[in-house]
């Protein structure tokens, strides 16, 4: 087996998106003068790699730590978007997408995070592409860039969210995976009494 770890790590200099609160990660004691290693993480959710529960943006909406555990490990397929924008249903003619699959989209942004443009110019994902998954019963959409919305009224959001359809922000080594027909996908949050939480994404290739 083969593990591909999907997650950016986290740092205290952290990119947010613009807006947000900035993050921060300090360490507060040190063995020499206190005797053991501790740090401090302040953050918002929507940080980094992190999963999107549905309370996020649908009134009455499960919370993170209500999801049942086994939503978030489950068959994976991704599916080569790099150049193309906006990003519709017919990307997924062809591909092997059974019900509660874990869909990624490369699109190649995670090589500019931290830079302006990864907040910027990110491709975007039609409604109709969303509808499709929906219907195909995928249980998480992850995206190697910063939303699934470019409309700043969140039209993908509020198509998945609701059918609980869980999204990635934010992953990282899509690119590690586009030469394997297949593989399982593990994507456990923090278990926040939360509308999101930090995830550490891994890709196992058999």
């Amino acid at each position: 087996m083969k593990y591909i770890d999907l997650t950016h790590t986290f740092t205290d200099n952290m990119p947010v998106v613009p807006g947000d609160p900035t993050p921060s990660l300090k360490q507060i004691t040190t063995i020499e003068k206190n005797g053991y290693t501790d740090h401090e993480l302040k953050t918002v959710m929507h940080v980094g790699t992190h999963i999107d529960a549905p309370l996020h943006m649908i009134p009455g909406g499960k919370y993170m730590d209500e999801m049942p555990v086994e939503h978030f490990a489950g068959t994976g397929v991704v599916i080569d978007v790099r150049g193309k924008n906006p990003i519709d249903e017919t990307v997924l003619k062809g591909k092997n997408i059974g019900k509660r699959c874990v869909i990624f989209l490369c699109t190649g942004m995670s090589k500019k995070f931290r830079t302006e443009e990864y907040n910027t110019l990110y491709p975007e994902i039609t409604e109709s592409f969303a509808r499709a998954i929906v219907d195909m019963g995928v249980k998480i959409i992850g995206i190697d860039m910063l939303s699934p919305d470019v409309d700043a009224s969140f039209p993908i959001h509020k198509i998945l969210l609701p059918k609980e359809v869980l999204i990635i922000e934010n992953l990282v080594n899509l690119e590690a995976l586009l030469t394997s027909s297949s593989f399982d996908v593990f994507a456990f949050p923090m278990k926040l009494h939360a509308e999101a939480a930090p995830v550490r994404v891994v890709a196992r290739i058999p």
